[in-house]
């Protein structure tokens, strides 16, 4: 198995960033564009703070709403996958860093994630 070289390493993570972050943009834009088509014309009752539905507070109910066309789910997933963008760079680094056999980068970048993963998960 050959290496991967810095310069590739820093190719690939930029690419997956510009990606998450233009996939992201086009769920949250297309999205919101959506709802202001099917929602824009009605009146805000900004007198009482409504909060966020509970079926866009899961990854079930998001993915549900998105398969049933709903707007605000669409929005959601866009902004889940600007949220994954950065934690999948960093699980890409541990097995860029192994490549490399540069085991104290693998060790931190574990950490890193484990932290992150904690903090998406089991953090309340």
């Amino acid at each position: 198995m050959s290496k991967i070289d810095d310069e590739r390493i820093a190719v690939i993570i930029g690419g997956m960033l510009r990606s998450g972050v233009v996939v992201s943009s086009a769920f949250v834009l297309g999205g919101g564009i959506w709802y202001l088509i099917r929602h824009g014309a009605g009146q805000p009752d900004y007198g009482k703070f409504h909060g966020v539905p509970a079926d866009l507070r899961t990854l079930s109910g998001i993915f549900h709403g998105v398969a049933d066309l709903d707007p605000r789910s669409w929005i959601q997933l866009g902004l889940l996958i600007l949220i994954a963008t950065p934690v999948v760079r960093v699980l890409f680094s541990i097995f860029a860093f192994a490549d490399e056999r540069d085991w104290p980068y693998v060790g931190i970048t574990v950490l890193v994630a484990a932290i992150l993963l904690f903090s998406l998960f089991g953090g309340r």
